[in-house]
């Protein structure tokens, strides 16, 4: 990757109208304003459909897109919808802020009158014969209907729960015109993909997506593909991801995601993993790794434990993954979400990948002055951002030092009140010699704790950050191009 620079911002935060960000224009006129700063690259999050807690971590399928971010004013203008229609729905009262319950009591049943309208029924059906994987995405969400949205791990029907040929016939026999109706919801989403990718690639700007290494039980992804995963004959998992105690964290982390069975990925080249990775190489330029250190080892928690105490380390799939992905993947950039308690294993993982590593400068500024973040100890192939979505934004986070460790920030980056604390530290990064530099929109509007995305350890209230409609302006798009030609990116 040459020297660049880009901003962060998931599509749900986009200022779209009608409760959440979405594909359409808001989403246009973003690149727009990238391109106007001089910026190469878009970061998001995870653009799968989201179930409770609205994580985009935690999608029902790897291979599918969030029918929220389908663009409801194009479907208008497609005569799929009336503005009456559209404008007639209560999507919350918060500009600030994603209500997601009234985003999901409002949007699938316009989608649905979408759907009854829509006359090229072959359109979908030439989509499920291109890709499989949204037809069993389809399938599950319609099963995930037809039994009141119980987990596939509680259907009351054996047969369909482990999916055995003969039901799977008979119940996409029985629910077509549901399947067909997540189908369609599939085949807008990627039109509407494709139409903001092309407007980004006449911009000049790449997507820098993720990957994340977990799915969760409840996915198409599990009960599709059941031999993946450490899973017992029922479909329950043998063990469970997290992370283990530490200084933030007695107890430490249970995820609950079933692991995967490396032993057996391994015998079938990561056939699996491949096509996963595939999907984001299909939607995304450069692809984020999640979690890169569960590559090298992982931890694993029993099944039922109350807490991540008794979890154990497990070697991951290693070196012979990292050659698989990248003997498949000549092309494509990739990330290694490098982060948390590493050891020298995971940093010789990285180097043999050659994968850039990740500094946050938000962990940078402890009065010590031995942080590895600090900027004049980076490598070249790394990419430095202000914070990621897991931390506050970067006015909160100053806001919250001890006097020690903001007076070490100030010196280090010789802040001033008339440049403002959020730009120093994005001059920061922006001079470093890391080949990417990307910050949080958040911090060139200087916005504090209202504009946090999430809170790890905390399960309600995140994912719900937006954008007010005018709050970034091209005399702002001036002002970040000017300090991106300074510093060469």
């Amino acid at each position: 990757m040459r020297r660049s620079s880009g901003i962060i911002l998931p599509i749900f935060s986009l200022p779209s109208p009608h409760g959440i960000g979405t594909l359409g224009q808001a989403a246009h006129d973003f690149a727009a304003f990238l391109a106007a700063a001089g910026q190469r690259y878009w970061q998001i999050l995870p653009i799968g459909p989201t179930g409770y807690g609205d994580s985009p971590y935690q999608s029902f399928s790897s291979f599918a897109g969030n029918p929220y971010f389908i663009d409801l004013d194009t479907l208008a203008e497609q005569g799929l919808l009336t503005r009456a229609e559209i404008e007639g729905a209560d999507w919350g009262a918060d500009c600030r802020r994603v209500d997601y319950g009234k985003v999901y009591e409002n949007r699938f049943p316009l989608l649905q009158k979408a759907f009854e309208r829509f006359a090229e029924q072959e359109k979908v059906d030439a989509f499920f014969a291109c890709r499989p994987r949204a037809f069993d995405y389809a399938l599950f969400m319609a099963l995930k209907d037809h039994f009141a949205n119980a987990p596939w791990t509680m259907w009351p029907d054996a047969d369909i729960r482990l999916r055995k040929p003969k039901a799977v016939r008979a119940y996409a026999e029985m629910l077509l015109n549901r399947v067909r109706f997540y189908g369609f919801l599939q085949y807008l989403f990627f039109e509407q993909w494709r139409e903001l990718r092309n407007c980004l690639r006449r911009l000049g700007i790449g997507v820098i997506g993720d990957l994340p290494i977990y799915v969760p039980l409840d996915s198409a992804d599990v009960w599709a593909n059941r031999e993946v995963f450490q899973l017992d004959g029922e479909g329950n998992p043998l063990m469970v991801a997290g992370v283990p105690p530490d200084a933030f964290s007695g107890d430490g982390q249970l995820w609950g995601n079933p692991l995967y069975d490396w032993d057996y990925l391994q015998k079938t080249g990561y056939a699996w993993w491949m096509e996963r990775a595939a999907a984001a190489a299909g939607l995304f330029d450069v692809v984020r790794l999640d979690h890169f250190r569960g590559f090298c080892d992982y931890y694993a928690v029993p099944f039922g434990a109350q807490n991540a105490k008794e979890g154990t380390w497990k070697p991951g799939p290693g070196k012979a993954f990292i050659d698989r992905l990248k003997q498949t993947f000549p092309g494509t950039g990739f990330i290694a979400e490098d982060l948390g308690f590493l050891t020298p294993e995971v940093h010789e993982l990285r180097e043999y990948a050659g994968f850039m590593g990740m500094k946050v400068l938000q962990f940078a500024f402890d009065a010590k002055g031995d942080s590895d973040y600090l900027p004049h100890k980076y490598p070249r192939n790394c990419a430095c951002c202000t914070g990621t979505h897991d931390n506050p934004p970067a006015r909160a986070w100053f806001d919250s030092l001890n006097p020690q460790d903001r007076d070490f920030a100030a010196r280090y980056l010789g802040l001033s009140e008339q440049e403002g604390f959020c730009w120093g530290l994005i001059r920061g990064g922006m001079g470093s010699v890391a080949d990417l530099f990307v910050a949080q929109m958040q911090d060139y509007l200087g916005l504090g704790e209202e504009g946090r995305v999430n809170r790890p350890g905390v399960p309600q209230g995140n994912w719900q950050f937006r954008l007010k409609r005018g709050e970034y302006t091209m005399e702002l798009a001036e002002r970040v191009a000017q300090l991106t030609r300074m510093f060469g990116r």
